[in-house]
């Protein structure tokens, strides 16, 4: 059976060069970067040339980047130092209602904790009002937590407005973003977006699980995740993954050397998709085309989209019904637009790549007008 995947905003295949990376550091640059023998003098070394090489396809300067295990690490980094460094200032957080759940759940505890959260509310489209955000801000505002780019939706958030909102207002808040499915899939640098933290993954651009980064604008003080040790300026210590932080950058090399084409290629993947999809089935309706070129979200209202999945992973096709972490609850993301019932049971979102195929849009086509003919619908 030929596979056909169109899930990539869940996770990525190991690029070639990320993984050269990974078995070179494991089998030949195996030193511990804080030893002083030479072994650990070469680990070192190499652990600045990929800080820097994560750095520049960030747009960022190296001391600025911190490495941590995985985006929801970063972003729960973030939003706890920030509130640490806002202690005296206020309690009140603003972020939006269709947040991943590593930034939702800590804000949600938080909130438990006697934190005031203002819950900004997106369009039907999946967007956030400029205004809204700006709206929002407070004296006592110590955080604005934004992502970049919608991982159900594939929405552009208004992250750089944000920024020049709380400058404007004399605002005391920090502005993180989760900008794991915009890293290397949307042109950004975080000095141009005007945050002072942002958090990346490594899995969603080609390099193992297991790695991330937060970006921490020059300047902030940042408390420490944990104590212990000197590593990542002794703001995260303990002996650092050299052999996922290896393939990391070798991942954001690559990424960054193809990335106006890899734009390109998906947005044109992406067009022929939804062009295909819905002129083969004209009951399928649109939820977001998405402004970015990966991600785009639908629904086949009547079916329910776990059976769908299942339906269509049968035959090879994968995508999924939202985030990965809702495993096979409804999306909070999706509940947020106000879709009617139907819709918000069949929705589907569908992520692609520059290497994503006519071939595997052609299965994907096929797939669902097969769920369609095969599949009863609980409309009337």
């Amino acid at each position: 059976m030929e596979h056909h995947y169109l899930d990539w905003a869940a996770t990525t295949p190991v690029r070639p060069e990320a993984a050269a990376a990974a078995l070179e550091v494991m089998t030949e640059g195996y030193g511990n970067p804080s030893s002083g023998h030479e072994p650990g003098r070469q680990a070192a070394r190499r652990l600045r040339e990929d800080r820097e090489a994560v750095a520049a396809a960030l747009g960022a300067r190296p001391e600025e980047v911190l490495f941590t295990s995985c985006g929801t690490e970063s972003d729960n980094w973030a939003i706890r130092a920030a509130l640490q460094a806002g202690r005296h200032r206020g309690k009140h957080i603003v972020t939006t209602a269709i947040e991943h759940a590593a930034v939702r759940e800590p804000i949600r505890a938080l909130e438990r904790e006697g934190y005031e959260v203002t819950w900004l509310r997106p369009d039907s489209a999946g967007h956030i009002d400029p205004a809204q955000a700006a709206a929002a801000l407070r004296e006592d505002t110590v955080l604005v937590s934004m992502m970049l780019v919608n991982n159900e939706l594939g929405t552009l958030l208004p992250v750089a407005e944000a920024a020049r909102a709380i400058r404007a207002a004399g605002c005391p808040a920090l502005l993180h973003c989760d900008a794991v499915q915009g890293f290397l899939k949307t042109p950004f640098t975080p000095g141009g977006l005007g945050v002072d933290l942002l958090s990346v993954s490594g899995h969603k651009i080609g390099a193992p699980k297991g790695v991330g980064a937060l970006y921490v604008r020059r300047g902030l003080k940042l408390s420490p995740l944990m104590l212990g040790g000197g590593q990542e300026g002794g703001l995260r210590p303990g002996t650092e993954a050299t052999t996922q932080i290896a393939a990391f950058a070798a991942a954001a090399r690559a990424g960054r050397a193809s990335l106006e084409a890899d734009l390109a290629a998906a947005a044109r993947r992406k067009e022929e998709a939804l062009t295909a999809l819905t002129a083969a089935l004209p009951e399928l309706r649109v939820i977001s085309p998405g402004d970015v070129p990966h991600i785009f979200a639908v629904t086949l209202p009547g079916y329910k989209s776990e059976v769908l999945v299942r339906f269509l992973s049968d035959r090879g096709v994968y995508l999924s019904s939202g985030s990965a972490c809702h495993r096979g609850k409804h999306s909070h993301v999706f509940a947020a637009l106000g879709l009617p019932k139907s819709w918000l049971d069949g929705a589907l979102r569908i992520s692609l790549s520059p290497r994503t195929s006519p071939d595997d849009l052609a299965a994907l086509v096929q797939g669902l007008t097969a769920a369609r003919e095969q599949l009863f619908s609980t409309l009337s």
